[in-house]
């Protein structure tokens, strides 16, 4: 088994195919692909391929360590984490292609008029020391 992370961007990507913003989804739209998210984890729990999950607030800030005092705090000028990724996945699963599989699975989680987002998803394996992904 190995683990890799599934990462949802807000931007960054390829566009998806029903590109309409979150913000501008009905209650009824974010409820299904809410639904949807909770029904595909459900399902990797019961194949024991479920690790963990968690959506992202938009809300953040970069911090780093600049000596004594306090750390300079920004938001900006560059892209941030906050502005790129939405949530994340983590699998535990027996093949590259099988995590490959889930994510083009959890792409299509319906977004506007119930449509199924496509969108692009980055898959990444956790590094071990047998990690040999040549991809």
């Amino acid at each position: 088994m190995a683990k890799y992370l599934l990462l949802k961007h807000y931007r960054g990507a390829p566009a998806p195919a029903n590109d309409a913003p979150m913000d501008q989804w009905t209650p009824e739209e974010l409820a299904a692909h809410s639904q949807y998210l909770r029904d595909f984890a459900d399902r990797l729990v019961e194949s024991g391929e479920f690790v963990d999950s968690q959506a992202l607030a938009p809300e953040g800030s970069f911090v780093r360590y600049d000596g004594e005092g306090r750390p300079p705090v920004t938001d900006g000028p560059f892209a941030e984490t906050k502005d790129l990724i939405a949530g994340w996945m983590v699998i535990d699963v027996d093949s590259h292609e099988r995590a490959l599989e889930l994510a083009a699975e959890l792409s299509a989680a319906p977004g506007a008029g119930g449509k199924p987002i496509h969108e692009w998803l980055e898959v990444r394996p956790f590094l071990s020391a047998h990690c040999a992904t040549t991809e």
